[in-house]
């Protein structure tokens, strides 16, 4: 059988360290061609002193200085400016970034090989039609035309660069391409647990960004450990509520794996929307989301607070407002000029 070419969609902090550990795999197992390409968007940065292109300063030092800087990828990594060009030969896409540049990125990169196949690793882009609560995964399935599994879990991207130990979830259906995602991603630093639960992969890796924001708060305000475990755990309930009441088959084991529970957990101890979230109320309002993301994120988005507003409408449209408080607390905290404090100030008899 023909050695499969893999192609990494996106080049951020997250996307890089994926990058880390698949290409490892690629070098290890003889189902995968050695080199791995990743699209990364050309944008100039200051390298010892002289404005050079991104991909340039990567394909020469293989490290990614703007992203992750201090890390070094492994010698077969190239960076690819040109979309058509990084996806023209891929048999597997692993797509890294912002869900708003999921479209437009399609778009600019034209046909992909017959018979490929796509992981998202995107955490956001729900969009609601017909009545349905439509996926990040649905959309690229329906651009691409192909099977596109999932990929979610308690990952902070400069751990797993660094080679710390951590686990993830892989959401999808098909068996035929099971066994071969699995060792792309799987290794001993990196476990990887197979599911057939896509929606419930993907929406816990989505919504936990949004208890994230109810975590900063609490860090803001100066509560401790109690406290922000509450709201955890008042968090994974509003989520389970959520996602069963537009997804009912969801399994109750997918909220004890790496996309759930233990993503929900580092989320809200680490991460960049509890970073923000915290920033954000310890300025009492003197700075917007847009200022605290580019003066704390060096590039990357915040996706919690896209996704709240993402879901926002849809709690409204299906009445679901009463049945959530803490997501309906947390998005009037950040958008509608609510009390921080409200946070502790959730109904009784919550379940």
């Amino acid at each position: 059988m023909a050695k499969k070419n893999v192609t990494v969609v996106g080049s951020g902090n997250w996307g890089m360290a994926i990058a880390t550990i698949i290409a490892g795999n690629t070098a290890r197992h003889p189902e995968f061609t050695d080199d791995l390409t990743v699209w990364m968007f050309d944008e100039e940065v200051q390298h010892k002193g002289v404005k050079r292109k991104l991909s340039e300063v990567f394909n020469e030092t293989k490290e990614n200085v703007k992203y992750l800087p201090g890390i070094t990828l492994p010698p077969h990594v190239k960076a690819e400016p040109d979309i058509k060009k990084a996806v023209a030969n891929a048999d597997i896409l692993i797509w890294v970034l912002p869900h708003q540049f999921v479209a437009r990125t399609v778009q600019n990169m034209g046909p992909v090989k017959q018979g490929a196949v796509s992981v998202s690793l995107i955490k956001g882009g729900l969009e609601l039609e017909g009545g349905k609560l439509g996926l990040c995964s649905d959309l690229l399935r329906k651009l691409l035309g192909h099977e596109v599994a999932v990929l979610m879990g308690a990952n902070v991207a400069n751990e797993v660069a660094a080679g710390e130990f951590c686990e993830a979830t892989l959401g999808i259906q098909s068996e035929d391409h099971k066994d071969m995602l699995v060792k792309l991603f799987d290794c001993q630093t990196f476990r990887v647990n197979a599911v057939s639960d896509i929606p419930g992969v993907e929406l816990c890796g989505a919504l936990k960004n949004v208890v994230a924001l109810g975590a900063g708060f609490c860090d803001g305000l100066d509560y401790g450990g109690n406290t922000k475990a509450a709201l955890i755990r008042i968090g994974l309930q509003e989520m389970k509520t959520f996602i069963r009441y537009f997804y009912p088959n969801v399994k109750d084991a997918t909220f004890l794996e790496s996309c759930g529970v233990a993503d929900l957990i580092t989320t809200c101890f680490g991460g960049r929307n509890r970073k923000c979230a915290e920033a954000f109320i310890r300025g009492k309002g003197a700075k917007g989301w847009d200022t605290i993301e580019k003066e704390l994120l060096g590039g990357q988005k915040l996706q919690g607070t896209l996704t709240a507003q993402e879901i926002w409408p849809v709690m409204q449209k299906h009445n679901l407002i009463d049945k959530l408080p803490l997501f309906s607390t947390i998005y009037g905290i950040a958008f509608e000029d609510k009390a921080p404090w409200t946070i502790v100030k959730l109904p009784q008899g919550m379940p």
